[in-house]
């Protein structure tokens, strides 16, 4: 009987710590791809492509499971935030455009294509 109660409590560990690993695993790869949507949209510099690249990013991430989809929440909402702070105060600067990324970012970790905020002529490699 110990033996049985033994596999069970190890079994239920072991299930517990793989989850947790993936967890991770996920968390990292998904910001790895918001970073690679930011190194894109620098890169790309191109005129209002700023809500696909942050609708891609969250969209990659997310697509790589709970974890993903964590960490593109994580980055894309307390880290602007942090930013935005320390260069315009309080003062609600950027606010709306604050507000539109936000939009932005949910729609691609929802699932949704990214592709709904692609601007015209935004070259095919991004």
């Amino acid at each position: 009987m110990k033996l049985f109660t033994g596999l069970i409590l190890c079994s239920l560990v072991l299930g517990v710590h793989s989850r947790w690993f993936s967890f991770l695993g996920e968390a990292y790869e998904g910001a790895k791809d918001m970073w690679r949507a930011y190194s894109d949209m620098r890169e790309a510099n191109f005129k209002n492509s700023d809500k696909y690249f942050h609708a891609r990013g969250n969209y990659d991430a997310a697509q790589r499971g709970p974890g993903g989809a964590w960490a593109a929440k994580v980055i894309r909402e307390t880290i602007p935030r942090v930013t935005d702070f320390f260069q315009h105060g309080d003062s609600g600067h950027g606010l709306e455009d604050s507000r539109a990324d936000q939009a932005a970012n949910e729609w691609g970790r929802s699932g949704k294509d990214p592709n709904h905020f692609r601007p015209a002529g935004l070259p095919d490699k991004y």
